[in-house]
């Protein structure tokens, strides 16, 4: 049997994984490079979940680890890899009211508020220096950098990346604090909005800055107006 500090300790490391590809994602400009992350951070996600199945033995977090396999790790990157191979896309260098390095130095400054806010409200309690502790702000981090890539990146694809990662954040926060069938029904309603969103972004032109993005999906729903009139 695997000693349950040993698995602990993976968990740890498992947190300082997410951190680094949150920060990667944030400050990456290759788009094949901010899939792989996400796709890193979401296999991430799934060892940490199979972690917890072996600490805590809640089978439901089998069930959470095979959804986030089959959609974060295969189907959603496998997809915007194949699209973004097609049209030759390669890179999001545009940003908007934050840096790279704004963004970087924001995103520390809100884990190390979330820390201390977090410490205050569980001074005192045996949880305040527990796994579940640290799942929570590192969630709850995740969510604010996913978060901040959508506010700081003009390419509507790089948003969609963001907003995964916030949702990875969710999860994360899941595990560790909320109650766990309520995380799988979630999950599942999440990706199908995510595949709705991608599939909408396809359509309507996936290497569109946000602007660009609503100029062109307006002018589509003109089109389709003129179309269903007599």
């Amino acid at each position: 049997m695997t000693d349950p500090a040993i698995v602990q300790d993976l968990i740890r490391i498992l947190f300082a994984v997410i951190i680094v590809t949150a920060a990667y994602i944030i400050s990456t400009r290759n788009l094949i490079s901010l899939v792989s992350a996400y796709a890193l951070q979401s296999l991430t996600l799934v060892v940490m979940a199979l972690a917890l199945y072996w600490l805590e033995g809640a089978a439901i977090l089998l069930a959470i680890a095979a959804v986030t396999f089959v959609s974060k790790v295969l189907i959603i990157p496998y997809f915007i890899t194949t699209v973004q191979e097609r049209i030759r896309i390669r890179r999001d260098i545009r940003f908007h009211f934050l840096s790279p390095v704004t963004s970087l130095l924001l995103s520390m400054i809100l884990m190390l508020f979330i820390y201390l806010a977090l410490s205050r409200i569980m001074e005192g309690t045996p949880a305040e220096k527990s796994l579940f502790f640290f799942g929570a702000v590192i969630g709850l981090s995740l969510m604010l950098m996913g978060m901040m890539v959508t506010f700081s990146r003009k390419r509507a694809i790089t948003k969609v990346l963001g907003y995964l990662s916030m949702e990875n954040g969710v999860l994360l926060f899941g595990m560790f604090v909320t109650e766990l069938p309520f995380i799988i029904e979630f999950l599942i309603v999440i990706d199908l909005i995510i595949l709705v969103m991608l599939t909408t972004i396809l359509a309507v032109g996936l290497d569109s800055t946000l602007e660009d993005y609503h100029n062109r999906l307006h002018r589509f729903h003109l089109v389709g107006d003129t179309e269903e009139a007599p």
